[in-house]
């Protein structure tokens, strides 16, 4: 009784209509959607990819649907090389799968703050906690109602750096960018891209007032450099409800919003969730 009861609710979670997917970019930083070909079970088959759960969504009325009813959304590092072949595992098959190049630009940038470039031994103590901090809010697994997985902009601006840009800061070569700037001013609004549910929130040494919303399925946003936060752990939002306002908070060189993306606890290009 309990596994037909678990199982309705499984299904229950996914809407009656067809899921609205991201689009598809096989490249590092990118996503890749892989159909489950030959995993036929009611229950959406548990897949993982680097040591991290992968989001898996009924392929109905999709491209996909011939294929197989599941299908496997993907999340893939900047650090992916193409000459590697990549490799999911769902239900114990393996799925493997290629990924193209891609050269990202550089930006060089100059930031006033010297610790923010070369931190003392507190200060990489204290971003070692923040971190640990984050991934386990990236590695966050819930089960909500889904019908898409795509989002609205959380705020309004110019995109002064997009993602996956080879970052320098005052010449020395840092992370790439893991996230999409958006320049709204000081004090602009920031809002909920989608429904979710705060799993972070703080005040962190290189990303400033910080908050971190599961959108479910190993899908979460973070909000970074904020001026305001209007939010708390355990709110759950709808789209549209404010999250804070921008801020210049943390590593930066002016005021902006460091959204980034994260699906399987990796970094993607958020405009590959974006309906507009």
């Amino acid at each position: 009784m309990r596994l037909v009861s678990f199982i309705f609710t499984l299904l229950f979670s996914f809407s009656a209509a067809a899921i609205e997917l991201p689009q598809e970019s096989r490249v590092p930083g990118g996503i890749a959607l892989v159909p489950l070909t030959g995993l036929n079970s009611e229950v959406a088959p548990s897949a993982w990819y680097r040591g991290n759960r992968v989001m898996v969504l009924p392929s109905q009325d999709t491209t996909y649907a011939q294929q197989a009813p599941w299908i496997a959304v993907i999340g893939i590092p900047l650090s992916a090389k193409p000459t590697e072949t990549q490799l999911m595992k769902a239900d114990g098959e393996s799925f493997p799968f290629q990924v193209q190049g891609k050269e990202y630009e550089e930006q060089h940038l100059t930031v006033t703050n010297k610790r923010h470039v070369n931190p003392n031994e507190q200060d990489l103590a204290r971003y070692k906690r923040e971190k640990e901090e984050m991934v386990a809010a990236f590695k966050t697994w819930s089960s909500p109602p889904l019908s898409s997985v795509n989002f609205n902009l959380p705020a309004t601006g110019r995109f002064s750096s997009p993602f996956g840009l080879k970052r320098f800061f005052n010449d020395q070569p840092r992370n790439p960018h893991s996230g999409l700037d958006i320049a709204g001013g000081q004090g602009g609004a920031i809002n909920a891209p989608a429904p979710g549910q705060v799993v972070a929130v703080g005040e962190y040494f290189f990303n400033g007032n910080t908050v971190i919303v599961d959108h479910g399925y190993g899908l979460t946003t973070m909000y970074c450099h904020m001026s305001r936060i209007d939010v708390k752990i355990g709110d759950q939002l709808n789209t549209g409800d404010s999250i804070g306002a921008i801020g210049k908070t943390g590593r930066v060189t002016g005021p902006h919003l460091h959204w980034s993306v994260s699906l399987n606890n990796t970094r993607v290009d958020p405009l590959l969730f974006v309906k507009e």
